[in-house]
């Protein structure tokens, strides 16, 4: 059995069909979250995890919609794990014609990521391409249990552009769209609008890649790989 965890419903969404040994968990934002996610689904009996939604772009060259199949999960306390090089393989090899790939190193992060400068010092500090606030938790939970695990993150904000204040309002921390709070917000910083609307772009780019990798891979992120 297989157990997919996000941050977002909707990431979660995207892979609400029902398929037979296959478990899909919105654990909402942050690590500790995504820890007790993972912890319940290998107490469920899940025999592999993959951290499964967007994820910020530090490396440059990463444009929106380019999923990020992460060699590597490291975060800010000096932990650092692989994940499984041949499940890596296979998903690639089964996604690489629908969407954009990239390898490398993905950092954890407690906080949204939200300016230039601050991804810049991100990515050169930590060796990272991209930032997500879920993947290191669940990355700890699988070398605890001896599992493999995969993470599987699309850029929705890329590297040079900043996370407008008034996008933080639109989340709660379970992982629910929150718009009344974004409309708040807005009340308060209209000059967060043209921001707001790229982001919702880029956003919609990134679910959309997310959407084919799970399409291509028939819904199960190639888990017939995991002994």
């Amino acid at each position: 059995m297989l157990g997919v965890i996000t941050g977002l419903m909707d990431e979660a969404d995207l892979l609400s069909a029902p398929v037979h040994g296959v478990r899909v968990r919105c654990a909402g934002i942050g690590p500790v979250r995504a820890r007790e996610t993972a912890l319940a689904l290998v107490a469920e009996g899940c025999r592999g995890l993959v951290s499964f939604g967007i994820a910020g772009g530090l490396d440059p060259a990463l444009a929106p919609g380019t999923v990020v199949l992460a060699e590597r999960v490291v975060d800010g306390d000096g932990g650092a794990w692989d994940t499984d090089a041949p499940w890596r393989g296979h998903l690639a090899a089964l996604a690489g014609n629908g969407v954009t790939l990239a390898g490398g190193t993905l950092t954890g992060s407690r906080r949204v990521v939200a300016t230039p400068a601050a991804k810049q010092e991100l990515g050169r500090r930590n060796g990272a391409v991209a930032v997500d606030m879920e993947s290191g938790g669940v990355a700890q939970v699988a070398a605890e249990a001896g599992l493999p695990f995969l993470v599987v993150r699309a850029i929705s904000d890329p590297a040079w552009t900043s996370v407008p204040r008034a996008a933080m309002k639109g989340v709660t921390p379970d992982g629910r769209r929150r718009p009344l709070g974004v409309v708040a917000a807005l009340a308060r910083r209209p000059g967060d609008l043209p921001g707001l609307l790229r982001l919702r772009r880029d956003s919609a780019t990134a679910l959309a890649a997310l959407g084919r990798v799970a399409a291509v891979s028939g819904g199960v992120l190639a888990f017939d790989h995991v002994p």
